[in-house]
């Protein structure tokens, strides 16, 4: 990234306030030095005290995250499992209407074989004038016998697609309800830890949340600091690719928008929705949520990243963000915060994957 794009990205962490900042022009995403921390007054809450409270509210947003995936995996699902309900009601009246026409093709061929059936061939051949009449006829009724079998044959199986029709439809329903229900359980969390999570801030006083606000950096700015040390950023020098670009150009531009849970744009995005929806932008449907992103999207090693990569953090791959270069990364960090860039070593990282794996990069 050459140093227009870095200026880029330092005008963004100013203006959206970034929990870590951008070094001078020529260097990286570089170590940021910690913020001093401001005297507590007597009233206050300790240091240890806020950190066990940073500590719990990290706790918090994180269980937060992850019912958002389930949430979002849920909704994911009963979409899909609502389109096969359609598809499958679309064959039943389709399996319907033929049913209906051959049962009347079915009730014609019956009829006319009952009018000519009364007389055994030997009186239609004594009654006939001409033999060969009677031999044409012959002939067309066997036809119209072979027929008269095909079109049984046909209705029964019209009958036994629509018995599987009907089945497969209820099955769906079913697993649409459990979808349902799956995601009014994962909604019941997020609402919960959110919940919770604004209790114990609000009870704070101006000063301590500000402390607070603080205590978060330094965590932020330590996590980001010991992953430039480890030499990392030498190693990472891919390009993006031309979809990758646009993936970038797209997240970017939703910074200072405001997280909301379960939310894929325009106005709010979750950490996941604002990956998806970036990589849509450019052209390529990837998962919703992030741990379907780490399952099946192809992995990269840390060093081998490039502009447009998704990072996957925590052990349960509960957050996803992008990675943009120098060492920073784009993401919806959780409630009550908005689309910022960020170290993209501030937290622990699983992995990385690569939406587009087959492209070349410029």
């Amino acid at each position: 990234m050459g140093t227009g794009k870095r200026g880029l990205i330092a005008t963004a962490v100013a203006v959206v306030c970034a929990v870590t900042v951008l070094a001078a022009p020529g260097t990286a995403f570089a170590n940021p030095t910690p913020s001093p921390t401001p005297s507590a007054g007597p009233a206050l809450a300790t240091g240890q005290d806020l950190e066990a409270v940073r500590k719990k509210l990290d706790k918090l947003y994180r269980a937060a995250g992850r019912a958002t995936d389930e949430y979002n995996a849920a909704e994911e699902k009963a979409d899909k499992q609502s389109a096969e309900v359609v598809e499958l009601a679309k064959k039943i009246v389709k399996g319907q209407e033929k049913l209906r026409k051959l049962k009347d093709r079915a009730g014609a061929a019956a009829a006319a074989q009952y009018r000519g059936g009364g007389l055994p061939p030997e009186a239609h051949l004594v009654l006939s004038d001409d033999p060969q009449d009677f031999l044409d006829g012959a002939g067309r009724v066997r036809e119209g016998h072979h027929a008269t079998k095909g079109l049984l044959g046909e209705l029964t199986r019209t009958q036994e697609d629509l018995e599987q029709y009907a089945k497969d439809a209820s099955a769906q329903w079913k697993k649409l309800e459990a979808g349902r229900k799956a995601k009014a359980a994962a909604q019941k969390k997020i609402e919960k830890q959110i919940a919770q999570a604004e209790k114990l801030e609000s009870a704070l006083q101006k000063e301590e949340q500000e402390r607070l606000a603080e205590l978060e950096k330094e965590a932020a700015n330590k996590a980001q600091t010991a992953w430039l040390d480890s030499g990392i950023l030498d190693e990472i020098d891919g390009k993006a690719s031309d979809q990758g670009k646009k993936a970038v150009q797209y997240a970017t531009a939703q910074i200072g928008k405001p997280y909301q849970w379960g939310a894929e744009g325009p106005e709010t995005y979750d950490c996941s929705g604002l990956t998806s929806q970036a990589w849509a932008s450019a052209g390529r449907g990837i998962p919703r949520t992030s741990q379907e992103q780490w399952k099946r999207l192809k992995h990269i090693a840390v060093q081998d990243m490039r502009p447009g990569d998704l990072i996957i953090y925590f052990g349960d791959a509960s957050h996803v963000a992008m990675y943009i270069g120098d060492g920073a990364m784009v993401h919806a960090p959780r409630p009550g915060r908005t689309v910022t860039i960020a170290g993209a070593g501030s937290m622990p990282i699983l992995g990385v994957v690569r939406p587009d794996p087959d492209t070349g990069a410029n």
